[in-house]
């Protein structure tokens, strides 16, 4: 079976849930390599690698062992839809990171000056959680993330930044996804990313809106050079 060069893990991952639906791939049976589906659909393995991570994340499939894995029990008819928007692209990430750049910057600076001691024990929380996460080598900890950087748009007390930030929740859920997955099984990374939060919370609770501002741009900057050196995806 060949498919189209365009958007490659899409289709791959769209013709896995059906091969589920069909029966083809039956619950509680062990999915071919990554070698096996490449040659199968006639493509790099980047992909096949790719498509399988939406699926493992969804809960379609779970990895054992040898690089196996295995197919679990769960409604496909519940699953087609979300699934279809958990692929990003590369580019995507980038632009939206270069956005955020640009407004939560000044965002961190702006709560650090106006958040309130209440603001600042939940920011505290929502450090502290990530940090623990990141000590669990299996959890990929986008939506914690989310929750930290969300809720620092909120201290910032301006409506426009909040509201335009909470528009991108959808994109910005899968950005984070795609970004902190690369971390897996890279424990220093895990752990530089905690360690940025923790300086971003430090600047805010000393009400530092330059130290603040600095600390946000320089863990934003971390992750886009991450992306950079990331390869090509077919």
């Amino acid at each position: 079976m060949q498919v189209e060069r365009r958007k490659v893990a899409d289709q791959i991952l769209e013709f896995l849930i059906e091969m589920m639906r069909t029966g083809e791939l039956q619950t509680n049976t062990v999915l071919p390599t990554e070698n096996e589906l490449a040659a199968r659909f006639g493509v790099s393995r980047a992909p096949i690698r790719e498509a399988l991570k939406v699926l493992e994340v969804a809960g379609a499939i779970e990895s054992r062992q040898g690089g196996r894995s295995l197919v679990k029990e769960v409604s496909l008819a519940e699953l087609l839809d979300p699934v279809r928007f958990q692929l990003i692209n590369k580019q995507q990430v980038l632009d939206l990171l270069e956005f955020r750049i640009i407004i939560e910057t000044e965002a961190a600076a702006l709560a650090a000056e106006r958040r309130t001691e209440e603001e600042l024990v939940e920011i505290q929380r929502l450090v502290d959680h990530f940090q623990q996460l990141m000590g669990d080598n299996q959890a990929i900890g986008y939506e914690e993330d989310f929750q930290f950087h969300q809720f620092i748009m909120k201290a910032s007390k301006n409506n426009f930044i909040a509201e335009t930030i909470s528009n991108l929740s959808d994109l910005h859920l899968r950005a984070l996804k795609y970004s902190l997955s690369k971390n897996l099984g890279w424990d220093k990374k895990r752990e530089e990313v905690a360690k940025e939060h923790m300086i971003i919370a430090q600047a805010i609770a000393s009400q530092d809106s330059e130290g603040a501002r600095k600390a946000m741009r320089e863990h934003l900057m971390n992750a886009r050079n991450k992306i950079l050196t990331l390869p090509e995806e077919e």
